[in-house]
């Protein structure tokens, strides 16, 4: 199933069915233990994010090609830091750029496949990983890279935490349309531009591995969501570095999820 989550005209947060580029088909029930088709067609005034995560896990240097790119060695473990919740924004909404950094913020993409956890899990072996997954959604980890790298005292989370800076979206589709998510293309395009091409299968830590081992010792929610690293390509390792800048368009694409797409927009 193919799930979005949006804004009916009378702003009331529903998820459905997406039947056209402003109507779908409502669903009721709970995202968590269940959403069934009612029939009834319903407006969309907004596209919203596919959900309000509870927690945001993020894997960093997560594919053998990006790196490469950055000179660093491939990971022993997971490198693993958080986003706040407040970072979350939906398709088609504005990624603002932050005015905090006086040098400039040196804003950069990051096209990422998102899991979204379903069910409480806690160590669980990588054999039955998968099936605590709800689905899967598209990401973009925006990333400040001055921040990333000055400004937080040697840890990323900082520049990786602006408002706007977690776009999700534009739906989330249900584990059983993706049997294996390490199977997916996945790509970035800057104004029309293909910077980010890659493969899911090049992760060094696979979907399955990554829930096993975020789940040791530590309960995952309903609700969590795992951004699980992206592929070569990003602006800071290009020569010259490429950076968004306002009036850009950011297009993230997913194989068998779609493309989520964001403007650049001054603070």
């Amino acid at each position: 199933m193919r799930i979005a989550r949006f804004l009916d005209p009378q702003d009331q947060i529903c998820f459905g069915i997406p039947t056209g580029s402003r109507s779908a088909e409502l669903l009721t029930g709970n995202l968590y233990t269940g959403l069934r088709p009612s029939g009834e067609t319903l407006m969309v005034s907004k596209w919203l994010a596919p959900l309000d995560p509870l927690n945001i896990f993020c894997i960093g240097l997560n594919y053998r090609g990006h790196a490469a790119e950055t000179g660093a060695p491939i990971p022993e473990h997971p490198i693993i830091f958080m986003k706040p919740t407040s970072s979350v924004t939906g398709p088609d909404d504005p990624i603002l750029l932050p005015a905090s950094c006086a040098q400039g913020p040196e804003v950069d993409y990051e096209a990422e496949l998102a899991v979204v956890i379903g069910k409480r899990t806690k160590d669980v072996p990588v054999a039955a990983a998968l099936e605590t997954v709800l689905g899967y959604t598209v990401a973009n980890d925006i990333s400040a890279r001055r921040w990333q790298k000055y400004g937080g005292g040697g840890q990323w989370v900082r520049g990786k935490s602006f408002d706007s800076f977690c776009p999700l979206g534009p739906v989330l589709v249900t584990a059983e349309e993706i049997p294996d998510p390490q199977a997916l293309t996945i790509g970035c395009e800057l104004n029309g531009q293909q910077l980010q091409s890659g493969f899911t299968g090049d992760m060094i830590f696979s979907v399955a591995e990554l829930i096993s081992r975020l789940s040791r010792d530590t309960t995952l929610l309903p609700g969590t969501l795992i951004l699980t690293g992206t592929p070569s390509g990003v602006g800071f390792t290009r020569n010259p570095p490429v950076f968004l800048s306002p009036g850009d368009r950011v297009r993230v694409s997913i194989e068998g999820i779609g493309i989520l797409e964001n403007r650049i927009c001054a603070p």
